[in-house]
């Protein structure tokens, strides 16, 4: 049976660790294995976690700024009862980006096995 409750946990606290930067939220999250992928220069670019993580704990967080939070799940597709693909939509600073991330239920619990991002687009930072 699917605990479609603990995918959502997880979700949040990936959205969470975006909106907040925190690393220690990263950190359960992600696999220690996974990695990050775009293609937006027209190049495959791959970031192993370890760099990502160093980049978010270096930048300032939406929330320092108190950027009205703004992110959507726009869909699960649920691969099997441990694996589901998940599209979201977020902001974060003036960059509005699409994730597809990949999750594995595992012994500890949900985790972001791969991330394919694309920067859709930019907007006017909203303030709370």
């Amino acid at each position: 049976m699917i605990n479609h409750q603990d995918l959502l946990d997880a979700i949040s606290t990936y959205l969470d660790a975006i909106y907040y930067c925190d690393v220690e939220k990263l950190d359960a999250v992600f696999h220690p294995a996974s990695s990050l992928f775009d293609a937006d220069n027209g190049e495959i670019f791959v970031d192993p976690i370890a760099s990502f993580r160093a980049d978010v704990a270096s930048r300032p967080s939406p929330a320092s700024v108190k950027q009205k939070r703004s992110d959507e799940i726009i869909t699960i597709d649920w691969l099997s009862e441990m694996s589901a693909t998940v599209k979201l939509r977020l902001h974060a600073h003036e960059n509005i980006f699409a994730d597809h991330l990949s999750f594995i239920l595992g012994k500890d619990g949900w985790q972001i096995v791969a991330k394919v991002w694309h920067l859709e687009g930019t907007a006017e930072i909203r303030t709370e």
